[in-house]
This record gives structure tokens, sequence and C-alpha cells, in this order.
């Protein structure tokens, strides 16, 4: 999601007369805001659980959005968005998911007709618990009306969920005071899925877009320091996320001219360039147990894509093209059970990435 505009917001700061802070800062740790759906669901008993992540984009699917796919659609109307959420829906319930990792999920946006997503997906799935963690909490965005803006990561559960936390990670380094004041606050979002007798974590993050410096290094570092303190505990965890990084050893590191928009200049890309990132996540594959083997991605890298360039069916780049995804575990996946769900392919811009966890 491209937040090129928010340099614009500055001027927020002289229309609202208003004593409530324009941009919401978090700090470093606090508490996510939790959901329960308004049915609860009696999830069934089971020896292995399907874990899922998955960008959502706000539910608007293909649309071309003007932030981030060269488009000029800004506002989405209520009939829009919930159709959108119906098709998440109904992949959600194919996947037979127990355990959620979202992000682009909306809870009060003028984008998306200011439904609640989080709360809506409980209501509408076999999930019966959520948390949310926002990553950019506006009041006002003149930009093209875009108006309030309210948009993060969540974890959703069939079972409930405890000892949340929303935890803040470096922000962009390569930004001037005023952009990053008002520039989107990626975070890592963690809780407990008390599932009976065996309670264990669920860990998701959005690592940064954007940035052409090493911002993206130090989340991926922050993340895993996450995961460690519950690994050293002797605790077990699922993760994962849109991680806005390719796998090492990818075979193709540059994206820029497939995400150029037709009127960008060259020397305006960011973060289509991924030379020198290439060993940013190994530390990840090299602790932990991630869902789709490396040896596996790189015998057959097209099968694990999942984001696209592009939101227009009649241009060739709208296909899947490289892997952003990634679920890991301290423990194993079940054998062969990963899935790279390219076949939904309107649902959003990324592809849900899941596989079956074996409790121990």
């Amino acid at each position: 999601m491209n937040y090129k505009y928010v340099t614009l917001y500055s001027l927020c700061v002289f229309v609202l007369g208003s004593c409530d802070p324009l941009v919401t800062e978090f700090s470093n740790i606090e508490s996510p805001k939790k959901y329960t759906a308004k049915t609860l669901v009696t999830p069934p008993n089971k020896d292995t659980l399907t874990v899922v992540t998955w960008n959502i984009r706000f539910g608007i699917g293909r649309a071309n959005w003007f932030g981030d796919s060269c488009g000029d659609l800004v506002l989405f109307d209520d009939e829009t968005i919930k159709n959108g959420l119906e098709m998440l829906a109904f992949q959600i319930a194919e996947m037979d998911a127990d355990i959620l990792l979202l992000q682009e999920v909306d809870i009060d946006s003028k984008r998306s007709a200011y439904i609640d997503q989080v709360q809506w997906l409980l209501d509408h799935t076999s999930m019966n618990y959520g948390v949310y963690g926002s990553m950019w909490e506006v009041q006002f965005v003149p930009s093209d009306g875009l108006g309030r803006v309210n948009t993060g990561n969540a974890i959703l559960s069939k079972w409930p969920l405890s000892e949340a936390e929303r935890i803040q990670p470096s922000l962009r380094g390569d930004q001037d005071a005023l952009t990053k004041a008002f520039y989107v606050r990626r975070n890592v979002l963690k809780a407990v899925v008390n599932y009976p007798g065996n309670p264990f974590w669920a860990v998701g993050i959005h690592a940064s877009a954007f940035s052409n410096d090493d911002t993206k290094q130090k989340q991926f570092l922050e993340f895993k320091d996450v995961l460690d303190k519950i690994d050293v505990e002797g605790e077990l965890f699922v993760a994962g996320g849109d991680l806005n990084e390719l796998p090492p050893g990818a075979s193709k590191n540059n994206y820029c001219d497939e995400d150029r928009c037709p009127d960008e200049l060259p020397e305006n890309d960011e973060g289509c360039d991924f030379s020198n990132e290439t060993t940013w996540i190994s530390p990840l594959y090299n602790t932990y147990t991630p869902a789709v083997s490396l040896l596996d991605y790189l015998q057959n890298e097209n099968m694990y894509f999942t984001h696209a360039s592009t939101h227009n069916s009649n241009d060739e780049r709208y296909e899947w093209n490289r892997k952003l995804d990634y679920l890991f575990t301290n423990t194993e996946w079940v054998a062969r059970s990963e899935r790279t769900h390219q076949e939904a392919e309107l649902e959003s811009d990324h592809v849900a990435v899941s596989a079956r966890w074996a409790l121990p």
C-alpha cells in the first residue's frame, strides 16, 4: 500500500481546530482492541489447526485504488465493501481456517464505508475472537477526499485470545521528521490462543513496504526478537504476515519496471528494488520452520508467488509475480500441508498462505 501522499497531512494541523491528535502515535507496547463475535460457534476438537496469513487490502479486491495501483478510485460504498468481505469470508471457510493473521484491515475508515471489518468477519465466519492493532489512525486525510482512516493488523481465532500486545517496531529512517510524524506506524501483533489444554502464541506482522534504507531489516530482527522471547520460555507459536520482502535466493530482485505507474519517474521508485536485501529474512529461515521451505520455493518459485504489480486484468503484470507473505513456527507444520491460494485472484492483491500446524 502506497502512502506517499502523507506529506500533505501537515495541512490538517491548520484545518482542524481540535485538541484531538490528528494522527495517533502509539506506545512501544500497548493493548490492542479486543473483539468477540455476536454469536459464538463451538469449534471442533482437532489434532491439527489451519493457520492463514492474508493481506486483505481492506476488502476492495483488485480495484484500482489511487493509493497503490496507479488507479483513480478513492472511496468505496457499503455494498462494494460488503461484497469484497463476502468473497473473503467464502475463501476463509473454504480454507477451514482456525487462526487468521490479517493485514490491511479497516475498522473505521471513510474509504471502506466505515465498516468495522474485524467485527464483520467474526460475525460472518466461524471465527469467534479477535484483536486489532492499528498501523495508521488518522482523523482526516485531505488527499482526494480520503478522510478518516483506521487500518492495521488483526488476529482472528476460534478460541479465546489473551495477553495481547501491539508492539511498535522501528519507523522508517529515510523520511524527514514531518513526513515521519504523519506516516504509517507498522506493528507486530501477538496474542495467546487459549486452545484447551494447549495454549500457544499467534504473532502477526506487516513490515514496511516503501523504505529505501534498512528499516525493514530492523523490523525483521525486532519481529524475530518477539519470537525468540516466546521460544526461550519454552512456549509455542505460529507467526507470519506480509513481510514485503523476497525469500533468500529469489531469482529476480528488481520489480521497479513492473511497479512504476506510467507517469512516475525512475528516480521516485520506492520499495521495488530488493537487490540489497537478499539476506534480510535469512535469520527467520535459519531459526524457525517456514510453511514453505526455501528448497521448495527455489525449485518452483511461480507456484509460491503471493503478490502482483497491477490490478488491471488486461495487463500482463496482473499475474502473481513475487512472494511477500510467510508463515513460521518454532515446531513443525504438517508435511506438504502448505497452500499458496493463487486461485483466489479477485479477493486481494495478495494471496493467502495457509498451512496445517500439528498440536504437540
